[in-house]
């Protein structure tokens, strides 16, 4: 790295000092003010992800789910509105908690978060067998695998994306590693997963995105979306079980966790188990999105394959 580039990661370390150290609360509220301004800069931005969560909130009143605030969604153009300014909110309380990461302790998780899906947690876990655990750029995304490294003991492994900003990269991945999460870069990451598998160690993965473009099509709130296959191919080679983890924020500074298992059949051909697979993991997204859309900041990237879907 560059003289500047090590002064910015050295800036980081502080400013994460600085910040695990003064009051939540108060950060939240600067977090959530920092998110009206983003709100109201990014227009472009702002339309993408209108686009996308009226996508979904539209999906979801048509089935029944999300609750009220989904349905005035749903039918009020103003009532998107808010739901869109609170994704802002939410995408930059995401980075509030990444900064935050040394102070979301073992007793920090068990005070805050409560796991509404206990039966699936220890079912996971019973067997002290690697998992697969897949994850969405939903909520508190750093807390599952926080939850899982503390549970188990062992370290973690997860990809991570190459970031055009090397000190902001090799912050994430000093941070992470130091609360046993083991980063690898997205574009190598199955041999490195694999291993990790093999090695009776559990892994994570976000896979509600198509980064690399080479991801499987499939149905996601009513409108063809691809998805990446990785989290699945792996399961198919090491044989480790599939579960969908997602934790979103709640009042009074609380987090509210879910595990959902996406079965594979053990019975037909590869590609048929390879698709059901994928097919239970999209229906596990849909689920964890469906219990607050607006905690969902992927919306504000491209999703669907078919550009009327975000019309």
């Amino acid at each position: 790295m560059t003289i500047g580039e090590r002064i910015r990661g050295a800036a980081l370390d502080a400013l994460s000092w600085v910040v695990c150290r003064l009051p939540e609360g108060g950060l939240i509220r600067l977090a959530e003010l920092i998110g009206d301004v983003w709100y109201r800069v990014t227009p472009e931005r702002r339309a993408v992800g209108r686009g996308n969560l009226g996508r979904v909130v539209a999906a979801l009143a048509a089935s029944g789910r999300g609750g009220p605030r989904v349905a005035a969604a749903a039918d009020s153009p103003a009532a998107l509105e808010r739901l869109v300014r609170s994704a802002y909110r939410h995408a930059a309380r995401y980075y509030l908690e990444m900064i935050r990461t040394p102070a979301m302790t073992p007793a920090y998780l068990r005070d805050r978060l409560i796991v509404e899906t206990p039966d699936v947690v220890e079912a996971a876990f019973a067997p002290d067998a690697p998992v697969i655990f897949v994850g969405l750029h939903f909520g508190a995304i750093e807390l599952p695998a926080l939850y899982l490294t503390n549970r188990t003991g062992r370290p973690t492994t997860g990809p991570m994306e190459t970031l055009a900003d090397p000190a902001v990269q090799a912050w994430i991945v000093r941070s992470r590693g130091a609360a046993g999460i083991n980063i690898v870069d997205i574009k190598a990451a199955r041999r490195a997963l694999l291993a990790a598998l093999r090695r009776g160690e559990s892994v994570g993965l976000v896979a509600d995105r198509d980064i690399l473009g080479s991801g499987l099509e499939l149905p996601f709130f009513g409108a063809p979306a691809r998805f990446p296959v990785g989290p699945a191919l792996l399961a198919l080679e090491s044989g480790a079980p599939l579960f969908v983890a997602s934790v979103r924020r709640a009042d009074g500074g609380r987090y509210r966790g879910r595990l959902q298992a996406a079965p594979i059949p053990a019975e037909g051909t590869r590609r048929e188990r390879l698709g059901a697979a994928m097919a239970a993991l999209v229906t596990a997204f849909e689920d964890a999105i469906a219990q607050a859309p607006d905690q969902w900041w992927a919306a504000f990237f491209p999703i669907w394959t078919d550009p009327e879907a975000v019309r």
